[in-house]
């Protein structure tokens, strides 16, 4: 329950320290129906969670863009001073930056694996999330929820990537 807005700006932020996405704000009187947008209800989700990542694996997507890599794997610094992937975005880029994206995949292939290819390692991005959690599953022992591409790092060089023990604060933080 609320009664001004001020109320619920001063909640939100806390969300994520609650284990919430944020708030579901809804009519009482109100019913539930499919989508975020239909109803009378609002989802207010908290800002993602986020890290610089360096581009490392590509796969082609489907539908209308089967031609076009889309489908990628980031990775973060190591200790080792390796890069360790530890998720998979598809969404969050332009039309426009994609074609700029497949065009730097297609020159920069190292390694094939059946679709996968190997990526020089040159373009960062930040990628955002909306929880983290360790997992015994994947090399990186970070498993990240929601991944997406929030904006192309064209300022940033891979040597100013985030690290693992940058994923692992974050992990902290959250647990």
């Amino acid at each position: 329950d609320f009664s001004v807005w001020t109320d619920l700006q001063q909640l939100h932020p806390t969300s994520r320290e609650n284990h919430a996405e944020g708030f579901m704000i809804k009519r009482k009187s109100g019913t539930y129906q499919v989508g975020r947008k239909k109803g009378d209800w609002w989802k207010w989700k908290v800002d993602p969670l986020s890290i610089d990542a360096v581009l490392i694996y590509a796969q082609k997507g489907s539908g209308r863009r089967a031609e076009l890599f889309t489908d990628y794997t980031f990775a973060v610094w190591g200790e080792n001073g390796k890069l360790v992937p530890f998720a998979k975005a598809y969404s969050g880029l332009t039309d426009a930056e994609i074609g700029q994206v497949d065009y730097f995949i297609k020159r920069n292939v190292l390694e094939k694996f059946g679709p996968v290819r190997t990526v020089k390692p040159e373009l960062v991005f930040e990628i955002g999330f909306e929880g983290i959690n360790e997992s015994t599953r994947h090399k990186s022992g970070i498993a990240v929820r929601f991944p997406r591409i929030l904006r192309w790092r064209k300022d940033k060089k891979v040597d100013e990537a985030d690290t693992l023990e940058s994923l692992k604060e974050i992990l902290k933080m959250y647990q």
